[in-house]
Order: structure tokens, then sequence, then C-alpha cells
């Protein structure tokens, strides 16, 4: 099988993805073409971002080699699940290109799944956890993973933002001393949990609030964007951030309810929750070391703090 050469950009500015744009035969001259604030951590596994051109595309690039595979893996992903007919709320794909790596869609107006829009939902939470759950039993489909490791082979298995051993060598200076003996119990909590995990699906990998677009006045689901993290995984995986969208777990509850109710898959709860603990403190962890804000604000310790009061709700925990 041809191996393909990548290559990606030298630098994120306006001029290298206009030219790059221009090389895809995609006629931008005099288009505008606005770039997308990205997180500057010094790591080139994170050397990508995006920008919108003309106001009614996305084209997606990098400008170091692990970035760029990583697009192109989303890439391929995109393809493939394109080609099937199912509903999964995708943009319309306009091309992908190796040379150098882009990935270009329809801009989806729309609003992100933020704690704001669902405090204003109200009555609405319960048909939010419906379509999320549309979309996810889709996607969980047994039929689609085979479809697509078909075509594109094995493919990765997605993996949190920390294990427990990077929780329990590097939490210690972001977090507060009394608080080292509850993350530490969940850590051994997470590893007897995850010990058995359950059979693969698709999974989209990175499913937060800001990879959804939402209609912000009629709560329909628009789309479902960045494909990057997605693999070959637990179902319960893709649950991972669920627990924190809004100021309780309903969204989280609402979306179990009408997945099991669509699909004759019974989600574990305490997997969910075992995701859930390594994605935040997985996130509060390289953000902190970083110098990078968290997302919706806070600090680690508060972020500790919430996410005890979470799982006391849902009564999992150790």
């Amino acid at each position: 099988m041809k191996v393909t050469e990548l290559t990606w950009l030298e630098e994120p500015s306006v001029e290298s993805v206009r030219g790059a744009l221009t090389r895809r035969a995609h006629d931008v001259l005099g288009r505008s073409v606005t770039l997308q604030p990205w997180i500057e951590a010094g790591n080139p596994e994170w050397s990508s971002g995006s920008a919108i051109v003309d106001g009614s595309l996305v084209a997606k690039f990098a400008w170091s080699k692990p970035a760029a595979e990583r697009l192109w893996y989303e890439a391929r992903i995109l393809r493939a699940l394109t080609a099937l007919s199912c509903d999964l709320r995708l943009p319309d794909l306009v091309t992908t290109s190796d040379d150098p790596v882009l990935v270009v869609t329809r801009l989806v107006a729309g609003d992100p799944l933020t704690s704001e829009l669902i405090t204003g939902a109200g009555s609405e939470i319960a048909e939010i956890g419906s379509q999320l759950a549309l979309f996810l039993s889709n996607l969980h489909r047994p039929d689609i993973l085979a479809r697509v490791s078909g075509t594109l082979g094995p493919l990765d298995t997605p993996r949190p933002q920390a294990t427990t051993a990077d929780l329990r060598a590097r939490i210690a200076p972001w977090v507060r001393a009394d608080q080292l003996e509850e993350v530490y119990r969940w850590c051994e909590w997470v590893d007897d949990i995850l010990s058995d995990t359950g059979d693969p699906v698709l999974v989209h990998g990175d499913l937060h609030g800001h990879n959804q677009v939402w209609d912000g006045e009629t709560f329909c689901l628009r789309a479902v964007v960045d494909f990057e993290g997605s693999g070959a995984a637990e179902a319960e995986y893709d649950f991972r951030y669920l627990p924190a969208q809004g100021p309780s777990v309903d969204i989280l509850l609402a979306t179990v309810s009408h997945y099991q109710a669509r699909s004759d898959r019974v989600l574990r709860i305490e997997h969910i929750m075992a995701w859930h603990i390594l994605t935040v403190l997985g996130d509060a962890l390289w953000r902190s070391e970083a110098g990078a804000p968290l997302p919706g604000g806070g600090t680690p310790p508060a972020w500790v703090d919430e996410l005890g009061g979470r799982l006391d709700l849902l009564a999992v925990g150790p």
C-alpha cells in the first residue's frame, strides 16, 4: 500500500493558509481568511489551527509533523464517515489534502453546548439528551466501526488527557494539600474500574461542548465537529465530558437514558465517571503546566471540589 507523504505549513499565518488553499485549487484570492485562536503550548503535537474562509468555510491546518499526522487521520475518518448513510450530523466535507495537510468543511452556524446554553434550556434538557443520544447511538453501531476499520485499517485507541500515573506523579503542586488523599483514592478506583472495559465501538473521542454546534433558540444539534481524537474504545468513553455539562448532571442522565432506549447497550455510570476523572484532572494538569487557562474559568482545586460533587450526585466512586 502506498505510504502518504504528508507536508504541512511552515507557519500559522494568513499568507500560509491562503497559499495552501490556492495550491489545492481553491480560489481564495480576494477572499477573507481569518485565523481562529489556539493554545500555544510549545508542543509540536498541538501545532494545528483553523481559519474561517470567506465566512463560509472552515479550513483546518497544521505546522508540525505530529499535528499534520493527527489532522490527516481526521481527514480519513471524515471521508469514511461521509461515505456512510447514517445520521451523524457531520459538516459538509469540501476537500481534504495531504500536501499540505488540510481539512476543509462548510461552516455550520450555531452555538457550542455551554453551561450558559444549558441553563437557559429548562425543559429542553431532555431534548438535548435525546439528540446527543441519537448521534452517539448511530456512531456506536457495530457496523460503523467495522466499515470504517475496513477502509482505514486498525484505528487508534483514544486516550484521555492524563493517566493515573501522570496524576499521581504531577498533580500535587496544583491542588490543595487536603485534596491529595482524595485524588489518590480516585486514581486507585479508576484503575480498578477501567481494568475491564467493554467491547470497542467507533467513538468521537473528544465530545466536549465546543465540538458541538447547536441552534441556541430551538436547541437542535446542527453538527458535531473535530474527529481528530476518534478511534476504537468502549462506548462510555464518549460520555466523559457530559457530567460537567451544566450546573448539574442532568445532561448526562438524559443522554444516557435516551441512548439506552435507542440501543441494546447498557451503559455503566462508573465507567463514564472513571473516564471523567481522568479527563477533568488531566485537563487541569496539562493546562496548568502549560500556563493555559482552564476552560470556563476556575482553578484546579475548584475543579477537584466540583468533581467530588458530581461523584456524590451520582453515588459512585471510592
